[in-house]
């Protein structure tokens, strides 16, 4: 058998854990041919591939990225896109793929499935907000990164007696923010299911004041959004998904704080960092876990399934079971995090 793998949407630290599973043990244990597909689903509407054996997929495993490149490509906004990525599956012998990806990589699968490719899903989104799966790789990277930035920034808030807001990602959903502020120490954290109130904020920092702490640190996802107000836009283009660019609410924050508390305030927008570079050891290993379990439910015939993790047990999930769906925010987590606010 041939089997096609691609990467699509945003990187996640992890992903070529992922390819070095599935061509290790798809060629070792099954015999098949592994072949990689260049930038997500644009590698089948282009006919862009990549012959993966043993030696492309050695030393990949610390890797950051993806080697075979990604995007976010909808074949449906292309004309005719599910026909042609049918007709050049077919023309290069491709029997069955392993699509790596969050909601709108895996909705495509899903929807592929349908006209007859035989598909495979692997959760994966640093946003750690896909149904399904109590984790996808490159969440624990995302996570250790802005934890660490959180260690630093706290050394000069308080030398220099500041607030300082870190915006990281978080469309959607603030599992990032609301994990790295816990470990961080931050004393206040904003996600997109608690929309805020600058004046809450504003008495937080000024009741840390009154108690001598001169300082104060601020995680904020990027989807975070003020009550009774929207996301705060970079951007108003669409991608082929449908999404718009956020981006900006740490400045927002930071004006609307300066102006109440009258207190000097200096904003932190991590953006790409989250993402790039070498994956922490949890998700080369997870990586790693889910790609076996793609070449194993390809060897058993079991397509329209995703990998996923439930506790510490590997599980398939039907793709039409996490399509559309969003894992938000468990709000106990949050009330945990809000005793060390203010």
């Amino acid at each position: 058998m041939k089997v096609g793998i691609l990467s699509g949407g945003g990187d996640a630290p992890g992903i070529n854990a992922v390819i070095r599973a599935v061509v290790r043990k798809g060629i070792q244990n099954y015999g098949y041919e592994i072949t990689g597909i260049k930038d997500g689903w644009a590698g089948l509407l282009e006919a862009k591939y990549l012959p993966l054996d043993l030696k492309a997929a050695s030393g990949i495993l610390p890797r950051g990225g993806s080697i075979l490149g990604t995007s976010r490509t909808n074949p449906f906004k292309s004309e005719k896109g599910p026909e042609k990525i049918m007709k050049n599956a077919r023309k290069a012998a491709i029997e069955a793929v392993i699509a790596i990806g969050g909601d709108d990589t895996l909705g495509v699968a899903d929807k592929m499935g349908k006209y007859g490719l035989k598909c495979v899903g692997v959760p994966k989104t640093i946003d750690n907000d896909l149904a399904g799966t109590d984790y996808t790789f490159g969440f624990n990277t995302a996570v250790s990164i802005a934890t660490e930035a959180l260690d630093r920034l706290h050394t000069t808030a308080e030398t220099h007696h500041r607030v300082i807001i870190l915006e990281v990602m978080g469309r959607y959903t603030g599992w990032i923010a609301l994990e790295a502020g816990i470990a961080g120490g931050a004393d206040i954290i904003l996600i997109p299911e608690k929309p805020f109130d600058i004046d809450d904020i504003c008495a937080l920092i000024k009741r840390r004041q009154e108690r001598g702490r001169n300082f104060s640190i601020v995680v904020v996802a990027e989807g975070a959004k003020p009550k009774g107000g929207v996301e705060i836009v970079y951007s108003e283009s669409l991608d082929e998904f449908g999404h718009i660019r956020l981006g900006g609410i740490g400045y927002y924050l930071g004006k609307g704080i300066e102006k109440c508390l009258n207190i000097e305030t200096r904003v932190v927008v991590l953006g790409h960092l989250q993402r790039g570079g070498s994956p922490t050891a949890f998700d080369r290993v997870l990586a790693t876990r889910f790609g076996i379990a793609a070449i194993d439910m390809v060897h058993e015939g079991k397509f329209g399934h995703m990998t996923a993790i439930e506790g510490n047990r590997i599980v398939s999930v039907p793709l039409k079971e996490v399509v559309g769906k969003r894992k938000t925010v468990d709000l106990e987590l949050y009330d945990i995090a809000s005793v060390f606010f203010g």
